[in-house]
């Protein structure tokens, strides 16, 4: 019986190792085979050639040179590693290699010859001699790799059971990217690239390896021909708007479509090229993202101390990422979910220590505080222990139905934790504070909006008292839409909803909302920071609205269904309407009014908001904190209408209030 428990780890990781090369040295006697008779070739045809005879005396004498060369030879490619390397991902480069391995034959040899030999070859005998082995022995390699390659294909072709190999492939892009594809994919028993199509003109009619690269037009008669199934864009640089364009088009014609990774995923290395995925809402969605201007994006955090409340929320989480990326000193994430602050501090933790980090690895600078950022004891003590330089205040509860079902729990939270942090900023002496706020503040017809508003008029009235005395931190707000993959956003909802087989739920057809990815808006953000001067508030470009029963439709279309409605009663997958929740907007905005100002950035506007004295606001949060002390949400709801005159209620609530 086999006693396992009595070999090392090591030890037995050796010896599966040493099996395995045991596997291999068939293979290495068989090319170590090879490079010897290409050896003796070369030695024979440099003779031939120089000579002019098909057999030379002078090569008949040198035949006791044939040992040497064979041991010399032979052990400079082993001991070089030339044989370490996969023959079937042998390309220029390993081949490159091989010139200085010959070259040193070369020389080996003939320092034996004027050593220890009488026979002396023509000296223009060496310099054939090196070229014919090169030759030899790359023309050897690529035979090797190409019959290697063509048994693999054919071992996977048995093992699927299957004939063809994989589906039939279309590569929309010719250009360097689609050249890299294609070889990546070669062996790739998922996919049978059949034709290549490119926008270039240039390009066609050529080859991209063993494809012809067609004109586009011919798309539709090249699908019908080769029973194409599938398309990969290989445009890692395209726009947004030519990816939407075309893989609109394509799902339209029935096809699959897959994109390679983005060019900043390849530059990093966390993606191959090979690594495809089907085309995402995420790249079809929005504007083109935008770019930071030179020195603002990191004005505000380089070489400081940041304090970020919210740090596992969305958007908490991406500007712990970015505001590490761009240098800071210190950061201190704050947040009381245990599983949220835990994810994100591992997260970061392995950004530093990574190889290709810049930076210094050291996860000192980083300070993970599990706490309520309403707690203004903690808040200080942090920003007086550690030096912080700048708050950015992220922590918020942000789900409508939720806060509207849990109105003086979410007026606790969100008007609580800026009012601790306001004064936890001011009393420490901060450089800076940021509220992320939210277009919901504008004219909210929910009490999350209504909060937010009324945290924003918190911060315009430190900023505005600030702005008196002489100094301070200088305060200021960010305020935009939704953003992609936050968590309670259409885009995973809706991915669930499709996955479960529908139906896809949107509350009503004419709804609309902006939309921004993530990485951008953090951007954005830090941009307009970095601008704050006291008491601004910022609003972002959004772009366009987007409609979510349209948004609901692609992704639908996306997954490779079809959307089963009124117009198409045998689709696959529903889409309801289910009507507006309470205080849902059908359109949400970015302004209370339109006396907004340009800033130094195009996509950053500022706007001028007309806020509450700061005694009269006092009060009545005063009054607010006894009703959220008595949980009385109905009462909250309305002196939250005080605080901002632009929420309205519903009106059965004001009749339930006033009998």
């Amino acid at each position: 019986m086999e006693r396992n428990f009595l070999i090392p780890g090591s030890f037995k990781a050796r010896l599966r190792s040493l099996r395995a090369d045991r596997t291999l040295i068939p293979r290495r006697l068989l090319m170590l085979s090879c490079d010897a008779f290409v050896l003796l070739i070369g030695f024979w045809a440099a003779f031939a050639l120089r000579l002019n005879q098909l057999w030379p005396l002078q090569f008949q004498l040198a035949l006791p040179l044939l040992l040497p060369l064979w041991l010399l030879g032979l052990a400079t490619l082993v001991l070089s590693r030339w044989y370490r390397g996969l023959t079937r991902t042998t390309g220029s480069f390993s081949l490159y290699g091989l010139l200085p391995r010959t070259g040193l034959i070369v020389v080996l040899i003939f320092a034996y010859t004027s050593l220890f030999s009488f026979i002396q070859p023509p000296r223009s005998f060496w310099l054939l001699f090196w070229g014919l082995i090169t030759a030899g022995l790359i023309v050897s390699r690529i035979l090797a790799r190409d019959l290697l390659r063509l048994r693999l294909e054919r071992l996977q072709q048995l093992l699927q059971g299957a004939t063809p190999t994989g589906i039939a492939t279309l590569i929309y892009g010719a250009g360097e990217a689609g050249h890299r594809l294609l070889q990546e994919l070669q062996l790739d028993a998922r996919f049978n690239v059949v034709a290549a199509v490119d926008d270039d003109p240039a390009l066609w009619y050529r080859r991209l390896q063993r494809l012809e690269v067609h004109n586009p037009e011919l798309i539709p008669e090249l699908i019908i021909n080769h029973s194409i199934k599938q398309v990969l864009l290989a445009l890692p640089s395209a726009v947004r708007s030519r990816r939407r364009e075309l893989a609109t088009r394509f799902r339209a014609m029935g096809l699959e479509v897959l994109t390679m990774p983005s060019l900043a995923d390849l530059a990093s290395g966390r993606l191959r090229v090979s690594e495809l995925r089907t085309v995402a809402i995420e790249d079809l969605l929005g504007r083109e993202p935008s770019t930071p201007i030179n020195g603002l994006l990191e004005a505000a955090v380089k070489d400081k101390t940041i304090l970020i409340t919210g740090a596992g929320g969305s958007i908490g989480s991406e500007l712990c990422r970015q505001v590490l990326a761009l240098g800071a000193h210190k950061l201190l994430l704050l947040d009381r979910s245990e599983y949220a602050l835990y994810t994100i501090h591992q997260e970061l933790i392995q950004l530093i220590n990574n190889p290709s980090n810049t930076q210094a690895s050291n996860t000192q600078l980083l300070l993970p505080v599990l706490a309520d950022a309403a707690d203004q004891t903690i808040l200080e003590y942090l920003c007086r222990n550690h030096g912080v330089d700048g708050l950015i205040h992220a922590a918020a509860y942000k789900h409508v139905p939720l806060v509207e079902a849990n109105v003086c729990a979410a007026l606790a939270n969100n008007l609580g934790s800026t009012t601790a942090a306001l004064a936890a900023a001011r009393n420490c002496g901060l450089e800076r504070f940021t509220l992320i706020s939210t277009d919901k503040a504008v004219r909210p017809t929910n009490a999350m909006g209504a909060s937010k508003r009324a945290c924003e008029m918190l911060v315009q009235n430190a900023a505005a008292q600030i702005n008196d005395c002489g100094h301070g931190p200088k305060c200021s707000m960010v305020r935009f839409g939704n953003v992609l993959g936050s968590s309670g956003s259409v885009v995973p909802l809706f991915r669930q909803q499709i996955a479960a087989g529908g139906p896809v739920t949107v509350t009503d057809p004419e709804i609309t909302r902006f939309f921004m990815t993530i990485p951008e808006a953090v951007q954005l953000v830090l941009q307009a920071s970095a601008m704050a001067r006291g008491g601004e508030v910022f609003v972002l470009d959004m772009g366009e609205p987007v409609r979510i029963a349209d948004l609901a439709r692609q992704m639908i279309q996306l997954s490779g269904c079809s959307v089963k409605d009124a117009n198409n009663p045998n689709g696959e997958i529903e889409l309801q309407f289910t009507g507006l929740r309470p205080g849902e907007k059908l359109y949400e905005e970015l302004l209370i009014n339109a006396n907004d100002q340009e800033t130094s950035h195009p996509l950053i506007r500022q706007a001028r908001e007309q806020f509450m004295s700061a005694d009269q606001l006092d009060q009545l949060l005063l009054q607010l904190n006894s009703i959220i002390a008595s949980q009385d949400d109905q009462a909250a709801k309305l002196l939250l209408a005080r605080i901002v005159p632009e929420y309205q209620p519903s009106l059965d609530l004001i009749h339930q209030a006033n009998p």
